[in-house]
């Protein structure tokens, strides 16, 4: 066994004394990407080898909320792809409206900047107050910085900038305080959301979203744990509702591609169909002369 093969073998140990020990699954994670952060896990401990970390994994309760924290993805911003945010604002959000009240499910929110602007957006568009936001993410740590809403002052440049170019109708400045060179988001975009954990590896459905948005988790996992997760998604949108997906992810291939027709390719924006006899359009969707959007609107 060479030192590759050998080096391969003690993550998977790893991966699966982590799962078996704590819970946490990241043994369908894509290869390339896991073991690359479980190399990045060894140079912040100084271990000599992965086998090394396993009786500290094991035995040392203190080592996990370090591991969980290299292992998982927790790359976010405000109005990341603000062109997402756009057709979000004029095609996606008008259609929700046609609903009474609106459950959304932001899963692998990470530290919560994209649920705070999809709260601003809500707010814009005067949808707030019927929707209910539960907002979830396997690692307990950018959870807690996402129940704060407490963001580095210094990147509030950039996220001004994203929130201008996807429709934003007041200032920035607007939603957050300035305090200890730090940006607070204002707490009245906290009313209608819930923090929660929720592994898409290992938890099960949550409850039926009218909006489910999960965008660039899935190219983090393998084959089988995407089509885990689109089930997941499937068995939990309401026949009518939307999933968004993000740019380099895609149903095509998945079990569950039959029952989606697209909002918007390019922003991989699905309405479920599932449930309609006929199979036929019912209804022509806004931007439908657009060449990147089609599919059916109308839920009745």
């Amino acid at each position: 066994m060479d030192q590759a093969d050998l080096e391969q073998l003690e993550a998977t140990l790893f991966l699966e004394a982590l799962c078996q020990r704590h819970g946490y699954d990241f043994r369908n994670y894509a290869q390339a990407s896991i073991r690359r952060r479980v190399r990045r896990l060894m140079d912040k401990t100084g271990a000599a080898s992965v086998s090394a970390m396993i009786p500290v994994l094991l035995h040392d309760a203190g080592f996990l909320p370090l591991v969980v924290e290299t292992l998982s993805v927790n790359v976010s911003e405000m109005f990341r792809d603000p062109e997402f945010f756009v057709l979000l604002r004029t095609e996606v959000i008008p259609y929700l409206k046609t609903f009474p009240f609106i459950k959304v499910w932001h899963a692998g929110c990470a530290s919560g900047e994209e649920v705070y602007s999809l709260a601003m957006v809500l707010k814009e568009e005067g949808f707030y107050d019927r929707t209910t936001i539960f907002a979830t993410d396997l690692n307990p740590m950018v959870l807690e910085q996402a129940k704060a809403g407490v963001y580095p002052l210094d990147a509030v440049k950039g996220f001004t900038a994203n929130y201008q170019q996807s429709g934003g109708k007041t200032a920035f400045s607007d939603y957050y305080l300035a305090r200890y060179g730090s940006a607070i988001m204002d707490a009245s975009l906290r009313k209608n959301v819930t923090f929660a954990p929720h592994n898409l590896a290992t938890d099960g459905v949550f409850g039926e979203m009218h909006l489910i948005l999960c965008r660039n988790v899935l190219i983090y996992f393998d084959r089988s744990l995407q089509n885990r997760v689109l089930r997941l998604f499937d068995e939990s949108l309401a026949h009518g509702g939307v999933m968004a997906l993000g740019s380099k992810e895609s149903l095509q291939g998945s079990e569950v591609a039959g029952n989606y027709l697209p909002m918007n390719a390019k922003w991989r924006i699905h309405k479920k169909i599932d449930g309609n006899p006929s199979g036929q359009v019912t209804g022509v969707m806004p931007g439908a002369g657009n060449p990147a959007v089609g599919g059916e609107w109308s839920h009745d």
